[in-house]
């Protein structure tokens, strides 16, 4: 695994549970509003960290953490990733995966093979806006749409999660999505968030308002609706 980055102790990144999260380096999209540049374009300034010892560090913390998150980055990127949560789910920890949606092969074996018990994937913005919001211009968007079918059929709980951007998003694009993934259990508005890494310029977000009627749109066609960022 090329691992880059190690929370040790996170409250956030797995609903209800004490988690510790590991980011594994590299991406294959280029989001203009990506708030992790160090991991996606700039990865050669990120230090790696070595798989041995964060696999150790999550032995030692079998009675103090509930849960492992593998983000990124991209974390399906790597081809190791499997093997790496199946080691993880063998300590007895929960398993959270966050993926972009772009490799369902590797999500399938994933699912098929038990080693997740939630998955957050990334719905980026409407078919027709997404090339443009990943900033890559010949985006291939058939693996995504295949993944929110894997996950809407898979019996693993899941959500999918839409960070809004003012240059990218409007009420309109939002209710799309909903109608896109209709169905699914849960969906969350992400308000975006200038951490100042970001690989593009010019980003910002929503006021409390702005995001509590993009929520709304989405409402009707999801189990549940909801917001981060606030």
């Amino acid at each position: 695994m090329h691992i880059h980055g190690l929370q040790k102790m996170s409250m956030v990144d797995y609903p209800g549970k004490i988690a510790a999260t590991v980011f594994a380096g590299g991406c294959n999209l280029r989001c203009p509003f990506c708030h992790n540049a160090l991991l996606v374009t700039e990865l050669s300034q990120s230090p790696r960290l070595d798989t041995e010892q964060v696999l150790a560090f999550l032995r030692s913390r079998k009675n103090l953490l509930d849960a492992v998150v593998l983000s990124g980055g991209e974390p399906l990127l790597q081809s190791d990733a499997a093997d790496f949560l199946a080691q993880v789910k063998a300590m007895g920890f929960l398993v959270k995966l966050d993926t972009n949606g772009c490799y369902p092969a590797a999500l399938k074996e994933i699912l098929d093979r038990k080693l997740v018990d939630y998955v957050a994937m990334d719905i980026k913005n409407t078919p027709e806006k997404y090339a443009i919001t990943v900033g890559v211009p010949d985006f291939d968007l058939a693996p995504v749409r295949e993944s929110v079918a894997l996950l809407m059929n898979s019996g693993v709980e899941y959500e999918f999660r839409t960070t809004v951007v003012r240059q990218f998003h409007t009420e309109a694009d939002i209710r799309a999505i909903g109608g896109w993934i209709s169905g699914a259990k849960q969906y969350f508005l992400q308000n975006f968030e200038d951490s100042g890494n970001l690989i593009g310029t010019g980003m910002s977000g929503f006021s409390e308002e702005e995001i509590a009627a993009f929520r709304d749109a989405a409402a009707p066609y999801v189990g549940s609706a909801g917001i981060r960022g606030y």
